[in-house]
């Protein structure tokens, strides 16, 4: 394989944009000129360089999309609620499990993993951010302290070990011709000590910031978010306030009755996300119906549209840094770059192919580079994307270092989805969180890094005590 200067130019943009995020800068013009230069070295032209450019944030918004529309779809429920005054109502019961952020911090933490776990973390956020949020931030728990228990359970302990769906340890075993059930068991080892670790750090971080129980923490956390300044209890108030809880509810039961029971249709990943956003579409209209029937189709209108508002102000600067990781991917490069799929190169997977020979036949640091490898492969935001990848080089390194494939793998898959899957990638759908708890994505990805890279670099010294 031989590397081009287009291979070299997108290594020091990589580097370029994680060394501006660890100074705390915006990296946003970082990726959009790298990504100029990486389309003209690969294009020898400037107008190629520059449909490059534009090419790679429309690319990357069609994919996040998805992620945009259910945060605008929840937001402009919330906007509805609120006008009703039921958002008040909504929260009450959760007050007597949640009395303070301490408890809420790890309530949180416990709720969205069991979600994330049998469903993935995709339709899990929306549930949480709507229902248990709003009850943490009153209770006085940070926002970025409950995004982080949200982030930190599901994208990266839930979503690591994909214990129960099982795409994860599928793809990264059979890359590897290893056992997937016994990967499978040793990644949920491994991803409950990372999180377990990344949580409690987290949680310590943050003990100074948890305040005591007061409504004005949740009326500050809603101005941030240009919510109106007033609402009234109006006659319906009681009514919404039981029904949107009891309609996601529903909407779980439905989720979990799909996984185990035969005839009906899967709801996994995506297709759960979308069946909760129906649902709060549906659910608007019919509390904007009920709150002012002579001006509700304007009423439904103005709520989405203050939805989307706060989504792009969320998610915008998002779009060209995932641009440019995404020409890292040859399948998304594709489309970025205007070429077929077979002849387009995959930057980032053909950088790290070239370097495995590098590698010593020695057990602790092979764990660790197949750790480090899963971790860069998890820059283009997916978390998936790498694990075949990570599966043949743990197949093929297995042999000659001492450790069995199944257990790199499992390291590698750590490395892959926690920094990928969403809990240091800003990216990838970590934006979700960051968007509902309403605070800097950039923010949430700086509070997670020391804990998330504390508890890899454990659970992976734990790999080689109990699975070498």
């Amino acid at each position: 394989m031989e590397l081009t200067a287009s291979h070299w130019m997108y290594l020091a943009g990589t580097i370029l944009i994680i060394l501006t995020m660890l100074f705390r800068q915006n990296v946003v013009v970082p990726a959009l000129l790298m990504t100029f230069l990486v389309g003209f070295l690969y294009g020898d032209s400037l107008v190629f360089a520059f449909q490059t450019v534009f090419n790679a944030s429309l690319t990357a918004a069609g994919e996040l999309f998805n992620i945009f529309l259910i945060i605008a779809i929840m937001t402009a429920l919330l906007h509805m609620l609120k006008t009703l005054g039921a958002d008040e109502a909504m929260i009450t019961p959760f007050r007597k499990v949640m009395v303070n952020g301490h408890i809420s911090f790890w309530v949180i933490a416990v709720v969205t993993y069991f979600i994330s776990l049998f469903f993935w973390p995709t339709p899990a956020v929306p549930l949480v951010g709507s229902l248990l949020l709003p009850v943490a931030i009153r209770a006085g728990l940070p926002p970025i302290g409950a995004a982080l228990a949200i982030a930190l359970a599901g994208q990266g302990m839930a979503l690591s070990s994909d214990y129960i769906i099982q795409i994860a340890p599928t793809l990264t075993a059979t890359s590897a011709s290893a056992n997937v059930t016994l990967l499978a068991d040793r990644g949920l080892v491994l991803s409950v000590v990372t999180g377990i670790i990344a949580l409690v750090l987290a949680y310590t971080s943050n003990l100074r910031s948890i305040q005591k129980p007061s409504i004005e923490h949740l009326k500050k956390w809603e101005q941030g978010e240009e919510l109106p300044s007033h609402s009234t209890k109006g006659r319906f108030s009681l009514l919404f306030a039981i029904l949107v809880p009891l309609s996601f509810f529903i909407v779980v039961i439905y989720m979990g009755m799909a996984k185990f029971l035969d005839g009906f249709p899967s709801l996994e990943g995506g297709s759960g996300a979308a069946l909760i956003g129906g649902v709060a579409l549906m659910l608007l209209i019919i509390g904007s119906l009920f709150h002012y029937p002579k001006q509700f189709l304007q009423d439904v209108s103005d709520h989405i549209v203050k939805g989307f508002v706060f989504a792009f102000k969320a998610m915008g600067p998002v779009i060209p840094i995932a641009g440019f990781f995404f020409i890292g991917s040859g399948e998304m490069a594709s489309k970025i770059l205007g070429t077929s799929p077979e002849e387009t190169p995959s930057f980032l997977f053909e950088l790290i192919l070239a370097g495995q020979q590098l590698i010593p036949e020695n057990a602790v640091i092979a764990a660790f580079s197949i750790l480090i490898i899963g971790m860069i492969t998890g820059l283009d935001g997916s978390g998936f994307s790498g694990l075949p990848l990570v599966g043949a080089l743990s197949g093929a390194l297995a042999p000659t270092v001492g450790l069995d494939a199944e257990t790199l793998g499992a390291i590698g898959q750590m490395g892959a989805i926690w920094v990928g899957g969403g809990t240091l990638i800003a990216w990838s759908s970590l934006v979700a969180v960051s968007g509902f708890a309403r605070v800097p994505v950039m923010d949430l990805v700086r509070k997670s890094l020391l804990p998330v890279l504390i508890g890899l670099f454990a659970s992976t010294i734990v790999a080689l005590l109990i699975f070498s």
